[in-house]
């Protein structure tokens, strides 16, 4: 774990800062027609800090889809394909082990400096964090600012 990393967990661990689920898709098992429910199921628990989620070993990972574990209402006629998918999403969220409404990060994925798709990237001995805006800012900066808003109780 790099040391702007660990100061991160730390800071976070010190100031109580929820985090929240991180979770996979389980297909159902069976046979045939015999078969169960496709649900989520636990991995881990991160803190969401923007673009980037952190695990409390210093594992860094792109956040991915976002969905809580709440069983969905009726649902409304004429829905778009999305709507459905997230309704089912929050479905097979609300099957998993999760507490009712916890918030579930689904679809992260590692982040690697070698991957020129992820947000992060290498600039000589500085890690560099690239923002929705397409912007790059220095990694440590980025979860600095991160966790004074999450201190702040702004995100």
């Amino acid at each position: 774990m790099s040391v702007s990393l660990a100061a991160t967990v730390a800071e976070l661990q010190r100031i109580g800062a929820p985090d929240e689920a991180l979770g996979v898709l389980r297909l159902g098992r069976g046979i045939g027609p015999l078969r169960t429910a496709p649900m989520l199921i636990p991995t881990g628990r991160a803190w969401r800090l923007g673009v980037v989620l952190v695990d409390e070993h210093g594992g860094i990972y792109a956040t991915g889809e976002v969905t809580r574990a709440i069983e969905p209402l009726i649902a409304v006629t004429n829905r778009s394909a999305e709507a459905e998918r997230k309704r089912e999403l929050r479905r097979m969220a609300a099957r998993g082990p999760f507490a009712e409404g916890d918030t579930i990060n689904v679809d992260f994925t590692p982040l690697s400096l070698d991957d020129p798709a992820d947000p992060l990237s290498r600039d000589g001995d500085e890690v560099l964090v690239r923002l929705p805006s397409g912007s790059r800012v220095p990694l440590e900066r980025y979860l600095a600012d991160r966790v004074a808003i999450v201190a702040e109780g702004l995100l």
